[in-house]
Parts: C-alpha cells; sequence; structure tokens
C-alpha cells in the first residue's frame, strides 16, 4: 500500500474507520473540526453513522449509547470541549463500555485560544470525571503515530472494556506528514456483555448505580486491577539516543519532537544527552525512568504547559538520588529547538 499524504486530524478519522469505527458524534471546536468534516463525509460510505450532536455533553451520552451495542464508536474534541465529556467519561468506566475519546489540546485555561498546548495533562491522566477510577492515555508524536495508535486505542478499549485517551494538540492536528495506513479491520472480537435487544439469547443488564457500598467497593477495585494489568502489559515508551547519554530530556508528543531536534544539536556541541517519550502517558512508564536512574541522575523535563507531566517524573524517582529540572511554555506558546538547545546547555553544565 503507498504512503498517503494527510494531515493529522484526517488521519485520525480514516484510522477509525479503518479500525471497524461506525458511530462518531461529536460538536465542532477548533483546532479538530476537520476530524469531524472527514466522518461527516465518510462514514455513510463504510456502513456507518455521523452524527453531529446539539453539544460535547450529548456527544458523549451518545457514545455510552452505541458502546453498550458492543459497536466500536469515537467521539473528538478540543480541552474546554473534553471538559465537558467528563461526567460521561466516568459513566463509560463505570459501565465498563470501550469507546475512543481524541483530546486535539489548545492553550488555557478557559476558553484560551486555538494554539499547541498540553496543559490537559493532568484531566486526561488522572479521569478527570467523578469517582475512583482513571482513563489510559495514547500520546503520538507523530502523524503516522496518531494513524498506528487510534487503531492500538480501539483494540485497548475492548480488550479491557475502558475509554481510551487519545491526546495531541493543535499543531498535530493540523500538520500533514506521508501515512501508511493500516489494512481495514474485518475481525472485530466478539462482546458477550453488550446490549443487543429482544430475540439474541438471555436478558442482558449494565448499570454504573451501585447502591450497596461493598459492591461498589467490589467494582473499584476490580477497576484497580484492570489498570494495573494495563501498566504490566500495555505501558509504550521511545527512548531516543539513550544508549551512551549521560543526561536524559523527558518530553511527550509535539514537545518530544521538537526536543529531538534540541538534543541533536546538543550531541553536535559534545553533550551526551537523550530522550525518554512517554507514549502511555496513563500507565506511565516509571519502570524505564527507574531504569534509566540507575545509570543517569539528571533529568529535564520538557512541556508545553506550567509542569504537569514533571510531577509523574517525580513520583517515578521519588527513591532515585536524581535532580529533576523543568523547563515549559505554556498557553499554546510553541519553543524551538534552538530554545530548547540553549536550555539544555545550561542545566547540563550544572552537573
Amino acid at each position: 500500500m503507498d504512503k498517503v499524504f494527510i494531515s493529522g486530524n484526517h488521519c485520525i478519522a480514516e484510522a477509525a474507520i479503518r479500525a471497524g469505527c461506525r458511530c462518531y458524534f461529536g460538536y465542532p471546536i477548533t483546532p479538530q473540526n476537520e476530524l469531524g468534516e472527514y466522518m461527516a463525509a465518510n462514514m455513510r460510505k463504510n456502513g456507518g453513522i455521523f452524527l453531529q450532536s446539539e453539544s460535547e455533553t450529548a456527544a458523549i451520552n451518545m457514545v455510552i449509547g452505541a458502546a453498550s451495542t458492543g459497536a466500536r464508536v469515537m467521539t473528538s474534541s478540543s480541552s474546554p470541549g473534553v471538559s465537558l465529556k467528563q461526567e460521561g467519561l466516568s459513566f463509560l468506566a463505570g459501565f465498563e463500555f470501550p469507546a475512543v475519546i481524541v483530546n486535539m489540546m489548545r492553550g488555557g485555561p478557559g476558553l484560551g485560544n486555538i494554539a499547541p498546548a498540553q496543559g490537559d495533562y493532568f484531566q486526561s491522566t488522572r479521569g478527570g470525571g467523578h469517582g475512583d477510577y482513571r482513563t489510559p492515555v495514547l500520546a503520538p508524536a507523530s502523524v503516522q503515530e496518531l494513524a498506528d495508535l487510534t487503531v492500538k486505542a480501539f483494540d485497548l478499549a475492548d480488550k479491557y472494556r475502558t475509554p481510551i485517551l487519545l491526546m495531541g494538540d493543535g499543531m498535530m492536528g493540523q500538520m500533514k506528514e506521508p501515512v501508511l495506513f493500516p489494512e481495514p479491520v474485518t475481525d472485530l472480537p466478539a462482546k458477550p456483555w453488550a446490549l443487543k435487544g429482544r430475540g439474541d439469547g438471555p436478558s442482558r443488564y449494565q448499570a454504573s448505580l451501585i447502591l450497596d457500598g461493598l459492591a461498589m467497593e467490589r467494582h473499584n477495585w476490580k477497576l484497580v486491577r484492570k489498570y494495573k494489568e494495563m501498566a504490566e502489559q500495555e505501558t509504550l515508551f521511545e527512548l531516543y539516543m539513550m544508549d551512551d547519554a549521560d543526561f536524559a530530556v523527558v518530553a511527550y508528543g509535539t514537545t518530544a519532537r521538537i526536543a529531538k531536534g534540541a538534543i541533536k544539536r546538543a550531541r553536535k556541541d559534545g553533550l551526551k544527552v537523550g530522550l525518554i517519550r512517554p507514549i502511555t502517558l496513563f500507565p506511565f512508564p516509571d519502570k524505564i525512568l527507574q531504569k534509566v536512574a540507575q545509570q543517569i541522575k539528571n533529568f529535564l523535563v520538557f512541556e508545553m504547559s506550567t509542569g504537569q507531566m514533571v510531577e509523574d517524573v517525580r513520583l517515578a524517582l521519588e527513591n532515585e538520588r536524581v535532580v529533576i529540572d523543568f523547563h515549559g511554555r505554556p498557553g499554546g506558546i510553541i519553543p524551538t529547538p534552538i530554545e530548547f538547545s540553549r536550555v539544555i546547555h545550561r542545566y547540563y553544565r550544572r552537573m
């Protein structure tokens, strides 16, 4: 199959259709509108349903309904729109319904702006809604990864019966790169729990209302066991120029792309710098950080925020004798490789 030159937003939509997504519900918000437009133009051609809802809240509740039937379903939005979906995300986790939710982040808080940012890390990795649950988060760093991880998001959602969040940003949604798409999925997993209506075997019942305290506690611990299993089986990361590194940068998504350019510059100046890129933000790849910390004692975290992932880095390395520094650009400011390389030089000299 030939590569296709395609934007990030269009790429997610095409990959979702190829992954077997047949229900999409969403409400327009920049900078992810092209995703919904692509779905509007192509879902019916592939036997699916596109519906522009009256609000973000309506969209996530439509996702719950479609997910209850076992359909592969997706919604997408951007920062403040995802905030409006949080109650529905909690319900999806409580019901144990699989779904994929896309957040192409923008600057905030509030309405903010439509520039790329990474200020939604806490909301995404901590669950965001009410109750004891977490949302597994995939963080691509290229348009090719948007395709690959969209497909993986649907597979993980079905495997663990949980909502999965795919988190990019305004730059990633708009930029174009060549992509090799996977072949369309033809064999979806069976879902014996799904609600199929009369005439399809025994009656089925799904609920997140559990009034008995002990039963609710058991359900919460069941979810915890699921997240622990994902942490053991599904954690993803990339190591870049780490073989001989004595200084480690930690960054994800678009920021990691920029950091790679900075690291190349630093390498030309003789600095042995490498990158650890978390791909799953939850579960967070703490074990690889702990392993690296046996050899490296200086870590620098880059984010397009005031510093949110840096807290997970500190938690992962709390028992290690390391130095953790942070450099961030929040609110939609896009750093450059030159800026990052200067920061690397400054902190490297302190070693």
